[in-house]
C-alpha cells in the first residue's frame, strides 16, 4: 500500500499505474487524510481492500465537469457532505450565515453548497445516469428517513429521493461500505443490493421485504406533527444493531423507503484495524497556499479512544448515528499513534485530547450490550444510574498513565468532555482525582446545560443535585491538591420545556455562582434527535406529552441575553424578560439583582411594585391563617 495522498487528479492516478478508479469519492469538506474526518477513515478501509479510490475534494457545483476528473469510475460514486451537517456548518441557530468554514482552505466560506449531499448526488446523476450512487456522512445518516427540516421549518422527504442517491450507508460505515463494494465487485446490480445491514435503499414494493416495522407514511408525517411524533420514536427505539427492526416508510403506491437495521459495532481489533491504516495525518498539500484547514489543528494532537455514547441527551444525535454501545481501541493502538503524534515536528509535548464523543466512557455500560443490545425503553444514566451499569474508570486511567510517561509528552489533556454524573457515580475517586492533577489547564469543561428540574429531564440530562455534587468533590479535590482550577459549564438557552422563568432560575444560579458565560448555546433543532422532534411537535415522543416551546426569535433573544445578563449590550432584553417573567425584584441595587434600573423614576416604579407584591403576599398570608 503506497503512503501517500489518495489521487486527486488523472495525473496522481497515472503516477499509480491506474487506468481507471473503483470508487470517485465526492466530498464537501477540503480533502484531509486524518482519521477524525469520516471521508479519510472509508476511503481508507475501502484503500485496505484493495479498491482504487480518486478523490474530489469540494467541487464547484456549479460546473458539470468539476465531478469528471476520474471519468466513469468502475464500481460508482460514493458522496458525503464532509464531517458536518452543511446547514449547521453554514447558518447559526438565528438561520444567519457563518463568517468561517473550518473545513475549507483558509477557513474561506462558500467553497461547497447548502444541502450539499443533494447537491452533489444530483450533478452526478446528470452526468452519469446509470453509475451508482452511495451517500454516507452525518448530513446523509440524519437525513435517512422523513425528517423536520430547521431551516426550511418543514418535514423533508428521504435525503435518499432528493439526492438522486441508490442507497444510503448510514452511521459508522465501515462494515456497510465493504459490503457494498464486494457486491458490486462480484457483479451485483446496485438495485439488488438490499440486504446490507446500516444502509438504506428504496423498493417499488414490500413483496421481498420481511420482518419490517411499516411507520406512518410521509403524507402522515407531513400532515400531523402527532403522527411525526410517533414515527420518530419507532425509528428511535431501532437504532440497535442487536434489536432493531428493519422500518419502512411509504411513499407512493410504488415507493417506499426501506432502512435496514444499524450494522454490528466494531470490535475492538476492527478498531485498532481502522486507525492503524496509513493516514497522512494532515491536509493535501494543495491547501498550503490557502493557509491550510483550520478544523486540524485541534484534531492534529489529539487520540480517539472511543466512539459512540451511552450518555443519552435528547438533543444530540449520536444515537442515531453512532449508537448507544461503546466501542474502544486497544490501549496498544493508543500508544502507538502516539509515539507516532511525537515524532511529528510540530508536536510541542501536548496531547491535545484523549477521548470520543463521552472521554471517561471505555466500555459498553452493561456486559450484555455486546449480544443483547441495549435496552429500547431505558437509558443508562438517566434519570438515575442504572442498578446494572457498570462503573469503572480503571481502564481509562491506566490508558491516561501511559500516555503521561511516554518521552516528549509533558501534558496530555482531557477535553471531548468528561460525563460528569458518570464520574461521581464511581465509588472510588481516584479519577477525578487525577484529572485536576493531570489533565486539566485551570478550567475543566463540563456540561449540565441548565439547572432547572423542569427542563433537565427533557434533555436527558440528571438532576442539578448530581451536577452540584460533582462540582463539591472536583473542587474538594483541587483544594487537597493545592490547585486552583474551575469548572467551565456549557449551558444551553431555549431548549423545550425553558419557559421564561426557567431561564431566569438559570440566569439567578449563574449570578450565585460568580461565573459568566463567555459562549451560550442557543437549541439548535437538527435532524434526528428527541429534542428536535419535541421543538416541532410540541410533543414529547417517549410519552407523546406536551411540551413547551420557545419559538419565536425574540423569546430565544431573551432567554440567552439571560444566562449573559451582565453584558451591557443585554441590558433591554434582560429587563424585558423579567419583566414578562414577573421578577423585578431582580432589578435593583441589591446583591441579589441581575440589573439595576436605569433612572430614579423607574426605581421608583420598582418600589411601588415591590411594595404591591409584599402587600399580596401579606392579604395572602392573613388568609391562610383564617
Amino acid at each position: 500500500m503506497t503512503k501517500d495522498f489518495l489521487p486527486i487528479s488523472q495525473a496522481d492516478m497515472k503516477k499509480r499505474g491506474w487506468r481507471e478508479v473503483d470508487f470517485v469519492y465526492v466530498i464537501g469538506d477540503a480533502y484531509v487524510d486524518h482519521h477524525s474526518f469520516g471521508p479519510a477513515i472509508i476511503s481508507r478501509v475501502l484503500e485496505s481492500h484493495g479498491y482504487k479510490i480518486g478523490i474530489i475534494a469540494q467541487p464547484d457545483w456549479k460546473n458539470e465537469e468539476s465531478i469528471q476528473v476520474f471519468g466513469k469510475p468502475r464500481l460508482g460514486f460514493l458522496v458525503s457532505a464532509g464531517n458536518m451537517d452543511t446547514m449547521v456548518n453554514h447558518y447559526t441557530v438565528a438561520k444567519k450565515h457563518r463568517k468561517q468554514d473550518a473545513y475549507s482552505p483558509g477557513g474561506i466560506m462558500g467553497k461547497r453548497p447548502d444541502r450539499a449531499t443533494i447537491v452533489y448526488g444530483n450533478l452526478i446523476r446528470k452526468v452519469y445516469k446509470h453509475v451508482p450512487i452511495i451517500i454516507g456522512g452525518i448530513e446523509a445518516s440524519l437525513r435517512r428517513l422523513g425528517h423536520y427540516d430547521y431551516w426550511s421549518d418543514r418535514v423533508k422527504r428521504s435525503i435518499l429521493l432528493d439526492s438522486g442517491a441508490d442507497l444510503i450507508s448510514y452511521g459508522m460505515g465501515e462494515h456497510s461500505i465493504v459490503e457494498i463494494a464486494d457486491a458490486l465487485d462480484s457483479g451485483i446490480d446496485i438495485k439488488d443490493i438490499t440486504f446490507v445491514a446500516g444502509t438504506v435503499f428504496k423498493a417499488k414494493s414490500l413483496e421481498n421485504v420481511y420482518d419490517y416495522i411499516e411507520l406512518p407514511d410521509y403524507q402522515e408525517i407531513f400532515e400531523n406533527k402527532h403522527k411525526f411524533a410517533e414515527s420518530f420514536y419507532i425509528q428511535y427505539c431501532n437504532t440497535d444493531p442487536f434489536t432493531g427492526k428493519r422500518l419502512v416508510e411509504k411513499y407512493k403506491d410504488t415507493e417506499y423507503i426501506v432502512q435496514n437495521p444499524p450494522a454490528k459495532p466494531l470490535t475492538r481489533q476492527e478498531m485498532d484495524d481502522v486507525y492503524a491504516l496509513p493516514y497522512m495525518r494532515t491536509y493535501h498539500p494543495i491547501y498550503e497556499k490557502d493557509g491550510g484547514i483550520p478544523a486540524i489543528k485541534e484534531l492534529q494532537f489529539s487520540l480517539v479512544s472511543n466512539r459512540g455514547c451511552f450518555g443519552g441527551c435528547n438533543f444530540c444525535a449520536l444515537t442515531f448515528h453512532q449508537g448507544r454501545i461503546v466501542q474502544t481501541r486497544s490501549h496498544e493502538s493508543i500508544l502507538e499513534e502516539a509515539k507516532i503524534l511525537t515524532e511529528e515536528k510540530d508536536f510541542k509535548g501536548y496531547i491535545n485530547d484523549v477521548g470520543g464523543p463521552t472521554a471517561n466512557f471505555r466500555h459498553t455500560s452493561c456486559e450484555k450490550q455486546l449480544t443483547k443490545g441495549v435496552c429500547k425503553n431505558r437509558q443508562c444514566l438517566f434519570p438515575t444510574p442504572c442498578k446494572n451499569l457498570t462503573v469503572d474508570h480503571k481502564d481509562y486511567i491506566s490508558l491516561l498513565r501511559k500516555l503521561r510517561k511516554l518521552p516528549k509528552v509533558k501534558k496530555v489533556f482531557v477535553r471531548s468532555g468528561v460525563r460528569f454524573d458518570y464520574a461521581i457515580t464511581d465509588k472510588d475517586d481516584t479519577f477525578i482525582r487525577e484529572l485536576c492533577q493531570y489533565h486539566v489547564s485551570g478550567q475543566l469543561k463540563v456540561a449540565p446545560e441548565h439547572v432547572s428540574d423542569k427542563v433537565l429531564p427533557l434533555m436527558g440530562k440528571p438532576s442539578n443535585e448530581v451536577y452540584e455534587r460533582f462540582i463539591r468533590a472536583y473542587k474538594k479535590i483541587n483544594e487537597e491538591l493545592g490547585m486552583k482550577q474551575y469548572v467551565v459549564p456549557y449551558l444551553m438557552s431555549s431548549h423545550p420545556g425553558s419557559t421564561m422563568k426557567e431561564a431566569v432560575k438559570l440566569a439567578e444560579y449563574i449570578r450565585d455562582m460568580g461565573y459568566m458565560p463567555e459562549q451560550v448555546q442557543d437549541f439548535y433543532p437538527t435532524p434526528a434527535t428527541i429534542s428536535t422532534c419535541m421543538y416541532y411537535t410540541g410533543l414529547d415522543p417517549r410519552t407523546m406529552e406536551k411540551v413547551y416551546v420557545p419559538k419565536s426569535a425574540h423569546e430565544k433573544e431573551m432567554q440567552r441575553a439571560l444566562i449573559q445578563y451582565r453584558n451591557p449590550k443585554n441590558y433591554d432584553l434582560v429587563f424585558e424578560a423579567l419583566k414578562l417573567a414577573k421578577r423585578m425584584d431582580l432589578i435593583g441595587y441589591d446583591k441579589r439583582c441581575l440589573i439595576r434600573p436605569k433612572d430614579k423614576k423607574q426605581v421608583g416604579k420598582q418600589e411601588k411594585g415591590l411594595k404591591k407584591q409584599k402587600k399580596k403576599r401579606t392579604i395572602r398570608n392573613v388568609h391562610k391563617k383564617k
